[in-house]
């Protein structure tokens, strides 16, 4: 009997499971890209998103980026929002 494949558990989410994510941005508002784990979270809803943000501003403004913008896919919903006091 053959069962059907079944998809891998450890696969990573798409982006319509977590559809919410942060263009990180220059003073000038153009994207940056940030090295490891903090330049490609997604989430699966707004409030992970903006908590996760809350948590990090500081390691993202220290890697360069000075503004983000929050998307759920390609919706803008807003932004942006300068990292510095």
């Amino acid at each position: 009997m053959n069962l059907p494949e079944q998809p891998s558990t450890f696969r990573p989410p798409t982006e319509s499971e977590r559809p919410w994510w942060w263009r990180l941005e220059n003073a000038a508002g153009e994207e940056v890209g940030v090295e490891g784990d903090l330049g490609a979270e997604r989430f699966s809803n707004q409030s992970d998103a903006e908590s996760w943000v809350g948590e990090v501003f500081a390691e993202l403004a220290a890697a360069g980026v000075d503004a983000v913008t929050l998307f759920e896919l390609d919706r803008r919903v807003y932004g942006p929002m300068s990292l510095h006091p």
